[in-house]
């Protein structure tokens, strides 16, 4: 129903990169996340006690911060660790490069549970020309340096894209990546992760859909609220708009390394709202898709905790906590690990 990413997924993307993304993103299997943009937050080794406390076991940081990193040692969290955007050329022209930032950012950390290396964050030809023809030598520098230290076998390694990298989008079966970047841009990202056994990594928000089209996306839709079929494709019918924006093919497992509901600072952005998305989220991912049922999805929900000094307004307000670590609404990241189907 939404034929590209829409104006408020792109404009987070930019704050990211323009605050130089101190920023832990933290799964559930399921999951959340915080930027770390304000004045009243607690400090790291707080942070991962909220998420030991709450059973958020997976993380995402979207740059190897030194005193996450530290507070990570020795924790059973798994994490998702990013190299900064403006890092992505000099290491895909220097193999070294490459090699010194896994040696300082990995080696250094060996009591931390890695899971995968995201080299870049929402990263498009439009937005990001002088960047994005780097991303694919990139990967393959830190790949050839994690084989050469002997973990790669451990530690996979990926990009995050944005929904804006699609050209279609609606239906799900009917999905195509952007024709005038394939090329240059998309192919030899997309190979990569299949010829190394990697996920695909993937930007997802249907509050973003439903706000820029509200004509042509339900509240319910986006909300996991709908009683009954809202969009049928093929023998396959969707109830809820997470699931049909959920791209994926049968050589690469896709993560959602974000998603996540306002609580204020925009339309439909209210507590019930984001209280609403985040639970069903929660469930949702455990079923699978109608196209993958049974098969959990890794997600991630942003926001860990409300950031005071994020512009606009809407961005302040996507924790699932608040700055003195009280949640903001009930949610229960109490998943039984037993009963769902983590990935390899």
């Amino acid at each position: 129903m939404v034929s590209k990413q829409v104006t408020c997924l792109s404009r987070m993307g930019r704050q990211m990169k323009e605050h130089g993304l101190r920023f832990i993103q933290l799964e559930i299997h399921s999951s959340i996340s915080s930027q770390y943009l304000g004045n009243n937050l607690p400090l790291a080794p707080e942070v991962i006690a909220l998420c030991k406390q709450h059973n958020i076991q997976r993380i995402r940081i979207y740059n190897p911060d030194p005193s996450i990193l530290e507070a990570l040692q020795g924790q059973p969290n798994s994490l998702i660790v990013g190299v900064v955007n403006n890092d992505i050329p000099g290491i895909a022209n220097n193999p070294s490069l490459a090699t010194s930032w896994v040696q300082n950012n990995i080696l250094k950390y060996q009591n931390i549970n890695f899971r995968y290396i995201a080299v870049g964050n929402e990263i498009s030809p439009s937005s990001d020309p002088t960047i994005a023809p780097f991303i694919a030598p990139a990967m393959q520098n830190i790949h050839n340096a994690l084989s050469a230290l002997g973990l790669i076998e451990k530690i996979k390694v990926s990009m995050v894209l944005s929904m804006v990298v699609l050209g279609q989008s609606y239906p799900s079966s009917a999905g195509a990546f952007a024709t005038q970047s394939q090329d240059t841009f998309i192919n030899p990202i997309v190979k990569f992760p299949v010829e190394t056994n990697a996920p695909f990594l993937i930007d997802v928000y249907p509050y973003c859909a439903y706000a820029d089209q509200m004509n042509k996306v339900l509240l319910d839709y986006a909300l996991f609220t709908s009683p009954s079929t809202v969009v049928r494709d093929g023998e396959y019918e969707y109830q809820n708009l997470f699931d049909a924006m959920k791209a994926g093919g049968a050589n690469v497992e896709v993560v959602m390394t974000e998603t996540g509901w306002p609580s204020d600072g925009g339309i439909a952005a209210t507590i019930n709202n984001a209280m609403t998305y985040n639970s069903h989220l929660v469930g949702s991912v455990k079923r699978g898709t109608p196209k993958g049922l049974g098969k959990p999805i890794e997600t991630y929900i942003f926001d860990l905790i409300d950031e005071n000094q994020k512009s606009p307004e809407l961005e302040k307000h996507w924790g699932v906590f608040l700055p003195n670590k009280q949640p903001k609404y009930p949610l229960s990241f109490n998943i039984n690990i037993n009963e769902m189907a983590m990935p390899k």
